[in-house]
């Protein structure tokens, strides 16, 4: 009784702290995964600004999920290219995504940003924020779900 007392007194606690510790990213951890998403984003505004949904949607996981206002899910890489071939189309040409935060552990991070989308003259024609999810698979960077929304007022009638 005494040793099982003792156990849950002192090593379990101990065992928990350095666990929690253990799982913690260190600051090297974090930079790294914060370079390797700039990196990504600098490569999906490179693609979209081609006009190039095909290669958009290769930065995405297989079972990828944007989620746009106004609209249902939309799920995995051909409907993913699909969407954004639809903006592309609709005559936007460039986007500038501009990242405010990025916390990552592991195989997974969460960045917080800024877009601007523009057409033909840079003329800014969206504005506002978004949130991904990135995944890292099989040693690169991915975006597991995208959404986003406008910062722009609605224009009065």
């Amino acid at each position: 009784m005494r040793i099982h007392h003792y156990l849950t007194l002192f090593i379990l606690p101990v065992l928990i702290v350095l666990f929690v510790f253990q799982c913690a990213p260190t600051q090297e951890d974090s930079a790294k995964i914060r370079e390797a998403i700039m990196e990504a984003n600098t490569n999906f505004m490179a693609k979209f600004n081609e006009g190039d949904a095909a290669g958009v949607a290769a930065l995405y996981t297989e079972n990828g999920q944007l989620m746009p206002a106004n609209s249902d899910i939309i799920t995995g890489k051909k409907a993913i290219q699909t969407f954004w071939q639809g903006g592309i189309d609709m005559g936007i040409k460039s986007a500038k995504l501009e990242t405010v935060e990025i916390e990552g552990m592991g195989t997974t991070a969460c960045e917080v940003g800024k877009y601007t989308l523009y057409a033909d003259g840079d003329q800014m024609i969206d504005m506002g924020k978004y949130v991904v999810i990135w995944k890292q698979v099989e040693g690169q960077w991915l975006l597991h779900r995208d959404i986003w929304n406008t910062s722009m007022t609605i224009p009065e009638e």
